[in-house]
């Protein structure tokens, strides 16, 4: 199977042929048929956070594709079924994070294409708990962006308990942040969407958001206060200044939502204006599998649009360069054919 790798941190990937893996007790093999690439798959990397990702890496937690064989101990998947693999990969289903429906906060979790190999690969494996299933009317191709962009930016609106006509200010339009301003749209806020990028913020338009806002000629603070500030800043940009900037623009009682994750790593904000003006600061970290179950719902019953454009597995890193100069409208997304050349296996010649 071709499979894209890093040997070092900050190096370049480079496509390799690997044997093809045999599935585990309690795991699933798939056959993929898709990979989104996100702005963590590129931390990862380069080794930019304190956790460092196993090495050699193989990058890629939007990963989606059909289950070819299973093996011993798996009753809850079968061969055929199509799947979606995300940022959790397994959690312990034990500790009090578990239990309480916070799985995402498992310390004993490890992480797809991070800690263990990715969906940058024609096939891998997963714990069969956490193969989500892709249910009829979703395709591969919109199924693999919101693996990862959907159930980050749907579970950062929950965590943000946005109540209908309040507003909410998006920073950052691209494969997070235009998912982002369609969540906000359904649970009944007024979306300002804020970017750098002129074709960005069209889409974001086109996707339903009130205003827009290009950070790139006017003082965003300024444009969100005018229109009356923000009760929710939802912060999908790395860039230092735009977590300052989210900030300074919320309303009393205000909720700052933290979702990337900057190279750099700290935030400063000042106290006496978080007391006084009762300003929370939330942490949002991907979703569980119910939300990506119902990520997966809504975009079934036609309430979300995916913005994808396709690249080749060989264009590894020419798709990191386009995702770091931000000509990207949306989710970049590698499709495999491995469908088209590889039979399925017979499922009564796994032993079980």
């Amino acid at each position: 199977m071709r499979t894209a790798v890093v040997s070092n941190s900050g190096e370049s990937a480079h496509v390799d042929e690997r044997p093809l893996p045999e599935p585990g007790p309690g795991q699933v093999l798939i056959r993929l048929e898709t990979c989104g690439l996100c702005h963590t798959d590129i931390h990862a990397m380069r080794g930019d956070w304190p956790v460092k990702p196993a090495l050699p890496l193989v990058p890629g937690h939007e990963g989606v594709g059909i289950i070819e064989a299973i093996g011993p101990g798996v009753a809850n998947r079968t061969v055929g079924q199509r799947v979606a693999m995300p940022w959790l990969g397994h959690a312990c289903g034990e500790c009090r994070y578990c239990v309480s429906g916070r799985e995402n906060l498992c310390e004993q979790q490890y992480n797809n294409g991070y800690t263990v190999d990715g969906g940058f690969s024609e096939y891998m494996l997963s714990d069969s708990r956490f193969a989500t299933l892709v249910p009829d009317g979703v395709t591969a191709l919109d199924a693999a962006p919101l693996t990862c962009a959907g159930v980050t930016t749907y579970a950062a609106i929950k965590n943000a308990h946005v109540t209908p006509g309040e507003t909410v200010a998006v920073f950052g339009i691209g494969g997070l942040g235009h998912l982002a301003v369609q969540y906000a749209r359904l649970v009944g806020a007024k979306v300002i969407a804020i970017d750098v990028t002129t074709e960005k913020l069209e889409l974001a338009t086109e996707l339903g958001a009130d205003h827009v806002i290009n950070a790139a000629e006017v003082d965003p603070v300024d444009a969100i206060h005018d229109l009356g500030g923000a009760d929710v800043a939802v912060v999908l940009a790395v860039a230092p200044a735009v977590f300052t900037q989210a900030f300074t623009a919320l309303n009393r009682g205000g909720r700052l939502i933290l979702v990337s994750l900057p190279a750099g790593g700290e935030l400063t904000i000042p106290v006496f204006d978080t007391v006084l003006k009762g300003i929370s600061v939330i942490g949002s970290i991907v979703g569980t599998r119910q939300d990506l179950a119902e990520v997966f719902a809504l975009h079934a019953a036609g309430r979300t649009r995916v913005v994808t454009e396709t690249r080749e597995l060989d264009q590894v890193n020419s798709s990191v360069d386009e995702v770091l100069a931000g000509t990207v409208p949306a989710r970049l997304v590698f499709e495999y054919q491995t469908a088209d050349v590889v039979p399925v296996r017979d499922p009564s010649s796994v032993s079980l």
